[in-house]
């Protein structure tokens, strides 16, 4: 083998280990990155559903006038949009798309279902709702001015 095919078949050689260890760097630095991404984005959807239950509990409680009870209270809100007129009108508005039976369960899998307490020993009385795979929650059970107040915000 002469000198100038030994060099062009190096050259090849070193040119294929460059392009798959470019690869492989590009992919070490971007796939961490769209884990990261993805993870936040389930983390809004988690927080933007928790918020859509505040705003039935709200609705809720405003018809009622309390909220719901601690155990069945998430299975409660779901009949009540499944009976109010207002929501039954138009249910698109509180699902955003998503069946109105699975609004108490989270978007993160496996999809559990929200925490919801109630203490109606305070007045006026407050409720905790909680995301069971975060630290997220809305609400607190014994401080009043944590009323429908959100975690994250």
């Amino acid at each position: 083998m002469n000198l100038e095919t030994r060099n062009k078949v190096l050259s090849i050689v070193l040119g294929v280990i460059i392009v798959v260890l470019g690869y492989i760097l590009y992919h070490s630095i971007v796939d961490p990155y769209e884990v990261v991404v993805e993870r936040q984005q389930m983390t809004e959807k988690v927080r933007e559903r928790m918020s859509t239950i505040r705003d039935v509990l709200i609705l809720y409680e405003r018809e009622t006038g309390e909220f719901p009870p601690s155990m069945g209270g998430l299975d409660t809100l779901v009949q009540f949009i499944k009976t109010d007129t207002l929501t039954a009108i138009n249910p698109d508005s509180i699902a955003q798309g998503f069946p109105i039976d699975s609004l108490v369960y989270s978007p993160r899998p496996p999809h559990p279902k929200f925490e919801y307490a109630l203490n109606d020993t305070l007045r006026p009385a407050i409720y905790l709702l909680k995301d069971p795979a975060t630290e997220d929650n809305i609400g607190s059970l014994s401080n009043t001015i944590e009323l429908n107040a959100a975690s994250w915000e």
